[in-house]
């Protein structure tokens, strides 16, 4: 059985309406149908400009904000927030960087790379 985690909705996205640039004429220039739909927490954005609707327009800035590679990574992360799985990745890394397979190196202000020594990722 598969668990609602969260939920999006419009609201949780931010959109803006412009008018195109362009080819297109009177029609084009006087009205606002271009959309762009930006997901603040992720910092995805699309948009669309081609349709002649706002509606049309307004569907199709979403659907490319939500296939955008932003959206997606911020998505995998919030799931696993979510479910509980970050913790247990956030203890394998720390368990890995301590590891003495791992060498954690940092670069001075004169350009030479030295051992960091212990190291907090989070």
């Amino acid at each position: 059985m598969k668990e609602l985690l969260f939920r999006l909705t419009a609201k949780d996205f931010r959109w803006d309406y412009y008018r195109g640039s362009g080819a297109g004429g009177q029609k084009r220039n006087k009205t606002e149908n271009c959309c762009r739909c930006t997901h603040p927490p992720s910092g995805a954005v699309g948009k669309s400009e081609e349709g002649r609707s706002k509606a049309q327009n307004r569907k199709k800035a979403f659907r490319r904000c939500a296939e955008s590679q932003e959206f997606r990574s911020w998505l995998k992360i919030e799931v696993a927030r979510r479910d509980g799985s970050m913790a247990e990745a956030e203890r394998w890394a720390d368990q890995e960087v301590k590891s003495p397979r791992v060498k954690v190196e940092v670069k001075d202000d004169e350009g030479r790379w030295t051992e960091a020594g212990d190291v907090d990722l989070w």
